[in-house]
């Protein structure tokens, strides 16, 4: 495989290996897979300690409803694979805030539809911002073509995972929520 390190599954060790700019596609699926669960561990300790801080929850519901546009709080709840009594908590709290809005569903006037507003946008957008700060400044030494060749790989593989999980699930009319979560300019 290429610069850096290589998991040994026999070891259990990362070792570092020759810039050779070749792998296998079993040494390409034993690698990635180290690094995807370690990828996913660091993810997970960054999202525990998220949770801590203030408007954890929120980012998540105001990234999909800018990025969605307007929807039920059940629907809110299910995309974001969060309890519905969590999203109600977070949903009064940003409407009394001021961060979202309900309206009537002109399709089935019992129900109201979630929408964020200007300052529901302006919020999340700092949100975005922070985390792209910190992620530039973690990028700040890598080579420029390193930082190019990160996000197109991340794209690929994100877009690849995409059209295989849809492929597993047939035509492709199974909801794909959590596969998107970053997929437009929102998030």
């Amino acid at each position: 495989m290429g610069k850096g390190t290589v998991h040994d599954r026999a070891a259990g060790e990362h070792r570092a290996t020759e810039d050779t700019g070749v792998a296998s596609a079993e040494e390409a699926g034993a690698g990635l897979g180290s690094q995807i669960v370690r990828f996913t561990r660091l993810v997970a300790a960054r999202r525990n300690q998220a949770k801590l801080e203030q408007g954890a929850g929120e980012r998540v519901l105001l990234a999909r409803l800018l990025r969605d546009g307007e929807q039920r709080a059940t629907d809110l709840a299910a995309e974001t694979f969060l309890d519905l009594s969590t999203v109600s908590r977070q949903v009064r709290s940003m409407v009394e805030r001021g961060l979202i809005e309900r309206r009537p569903d002109p399709e089935d006037r019992r129900g109201t539809l979630l929408y964020a507003t200007e300052s529901g946008r302006a919020v999340y957008e700092k949100y975005r911002q922070q985390r792209d700060e910190q992620l530039a400044e973690l990028l700040g030494p890598w080579p420029p073509e390193d930082r190019y060749q990160l996000i197109r790989l991340m794209t690929r593989l994100n877009d690849d995972l995409v059209a295989n999980q849809q492929k597993r699930h047939g035509d492709g009319t199974q909801p794909e929520a959590g596969a998107q979560q970053g997929a437009s300019k929102h998030e």
